[in-house]
């Protein structure tokens, strides 16, 4: 009884359930609706349903273990399935890789004296490995093969027991065999403790670490040479640059060294040993990321694999497994991201370096053009000073004629005093005679100053003409570039009105210039009517001509540009000469001739 059950302790006393009351009364402990109980029933059906439970639980645990049976089943098919897949994945994979290394070997063989030496230690192997099955493992083979053919003979002649038994000794035979055993595990053992020698010597030389460190030396070493080459004009924006390379390169360095400390960090967590570790990633490296139900598959096969690791241990493993790849592709990223950032950075350096160049080549242009100019002013400076001095002794020297003219006026009025002075007679030779001299020293001074006022006349005006030429070159120049842009302007301008009027042409040929006429629309056209005869006139028919003519007019024929030009070369005379006969055929047509009666006069 419950304590919801609350109509149980009910006391209030209903009146037609007094008959009720005095019969229990009456009764007391005892009841007459109750019966007694019988136990051995009661025991046989609780037997009965035991057996039906235990019948079912049986029936239950069948199959239970079915389906166990039918899991363990279906997932030895998918393992199969993905061992098949990754078997012949890996072989081609060997084969691939073996084909690789063998023309590797054989290019790098010409080259390099190493390759050549392991060529040669590999002979050697090969050598060793033939020997070594011939000492080994050929004899096991023939041993086993013996035994075999006795077995066979042993079987197929038992009834020649007693010869047999002479030939074939079993206590022999197993010695025999006992001693193979010995030496097989002794060479097996011996091999073992080689191998692990050799896989001590292989993992004490951190060959990872070695590469892990060439790589990050190449990533993160010194500033590359083709930066370090680049010419710059500018010292301080090439040590700029190199400055922001070796900030990159600290900040990467840093990132890479954050990524190692938690890789340290992970791989001190793991108690694992290396063999352990390697089974597990090759477990995990098997059944790709695409597979339906992978992480039971690959757990199902380390929980057989590693039966001693618990799943929570597997799982855990599994976590720091995934931390470790992830920190393995973070730092796969971060050498890309290096990579691509350093070659972005090289490109950009290069360009910064080209444009730093050409900045000062023209900086070096502008200051030559300037001290051209400055050239060129110092050479005109020096003309104007030249062309002063040759003013100021062309000056000078017209001074010096006149004034000698005026000293020859003055000697010749006092040689005119002195003649009235002196007696005619007698002084009339010698003057005559020291004029005469006088007249040729004059003369000669005279054609001498006017022949060099001459010649400078002459190179003043040369270079006055020069100088003019010059101007008036510079101002054709100007108005030939302004009278160019106008043309241009004007020859637009013309275009646009030519094509406007064409298009106005255009607009008035098709435009509609024929009135609404049904009628004339639906009668015979003059043409059909003329064809028909209908309406011609008598005169018109008189006058028709005799014959009709299918040539051309007086004014085609003298439209025709090539009857022009031989016109004129005829007018002018030139019609025989060579330059006729060169530029006649050269003239097209105004309209192109036909195929059949295109000339070939010219052609032969």
């Amino acid at each position: 009884m419950t304590g919801r059950d609350v109509r149980s302790f009910i006391t209030t006393n209903r009146s037609r359930d007094n008959g009720d009351l005095v019969v229990r009364m009456k009764n007391g402990f005892g009841s007459s609706k109750y019966r007694p109980v019988d136990y051995q029933q009661l025991h046989a059906l609780t037997e009965a349903k035991k057996l039906a439970s235990s019948s079912i639980q049986l029936k239950v645990k069948k199959i239970q273990h079915a389906s166990k049976v039918t899991k363990e089943q279906t997932l030895c098919k998918q393992h199969s399935q993905v061992w098949w897949k990754e078997n012949k994945r890996l072989s081609e994979s060997r084969d691939k890789a073996e084909l690789q290394l063998q023309v590797f070997l054989e290019d790098k063989s010409k080259t390099c004296q190493f390759f050549e030496e392991m060529e040669a230690f590999e002979q050697q192997l090969s050598e060793e490995r033939d020997e070594y099955k011939a000492c080994t493992i050929h004899p096991i083979w023939q041993l086993r093969d013996d035994l075999k053919h006795r077995i066979c003979q042993l079987q197929h002649q038992s009834s020649l027991q007693s010869p047999m038994e002479n030939d074939f000794d079993p206590a022999n035979i197993m010695k025999q065999v006992e001693s193979v055993k010995s030496q097989q595990k002794a060479l097996i053992e011996k091999l073992t403790e080689e191998q692990r020698a050799i896989e001590n010597e292989l993992s004490q030389c951190d060959l990872q670490e070695c590469v892990d460190s060439e790589e990050m030396r190449c990533h993160f070493g010194e500033v590359p040479a083709v930066l370090l080459e680049l010419y710059c004009p500018y010292p301080e924006l090439k040590t700029s640059i190199l400055t922001e390379y070796q900030q990159l390169v600290g900040l990467y360095q840093s990132k890479v060294e954050e990524l190692d400390r938690e890789r340290e960090d992970i791989d001190r967590d793991c108690k694992w040993s290396k063999e352990d570790h390697w089974i597990f990633q090759t477990i995990v490296s098997q059944y790709p990321s695409d597979l339906p139900n992978r992480r039971t598959l690959y757990l199902d096969m380390l929980s057989k694999h590693l039966p001693c690791k618990p799943r929570q241990e597997l799982v855990s493993h599994e976590k720091m497994w995934d931390l470790h790849r992830f920190n393995k592709d973070q730092r796969n990223a971060l050498t890309e991201s290096w990579t691509r950032y350093k070659k972005d950075f090289l490109i950009k350096a290069a360009m910064t370096i080209a444009e730093a160049c050409s900045v000062y080549e023209i900086e070096l242009i502008v200051a030559h053009d300037r001290r051209r100019q400055q050239e060129i002013c110092s050479e005109l400076k020096e003309k104007v000073m030249q062309w002063r001095i040759h003013q100021e002794e062309a000056a000078r020297l017209e001074s010096a004629i006149a004034a000698r003219r005026q000293r020859e006026e003055e000697q010749q009025e006092t040689q005119r005093r002195e003649k009235e002075k002196l007696q005619r007679a007698n002084e009339r030779q010698k003057i005559q005679k020291y004029k005469t001299e006088k007249q040729q020293a004059w003369e000669e001074q005279q054609r001498r100053d006017l022949q060099r006022l001459e010649q400078l006349k002459k190179v003043m005006a040369q270079q006055a003409e020069k100088d003019r030429e010059r101007v008036v070159y510079r101002q054709q120049l100007l108005e030939k570039r302004l009278s160019e842009r106008k043309e241009e302007a004007l020859h637009e301008e013309q275009a646009e009105l030519e094509r406007q009027r064409r298009l106005e042409a255009l607009r008035q040929q098709v435009a509609v210039i024929a009135e609404f006429d049904p009628v004339r629309m639906m009668s015979d056209t003059k043409a059909w009517k003329a064809r028909l005869g209908i309406g011609a006139e008598e005169e018109i028919v008189l006058q028709k001509p005799l014959f009709d003519l299918y040539t051309y007019s007086e004014q085609e024929i003298i439209r025709d540009p090539r009857i022009r030009i031989e016109m004129a070369l005829r007018e002018a005379g030139l019609h025989n000469t060579a330059y006729a006969k060169e530029i006649l055929p050269k003239i097209l047509p105004p309209k192109p001739p036909r195929k059949d009666m295109e000339s070939t006069i010219f052609k032969k």
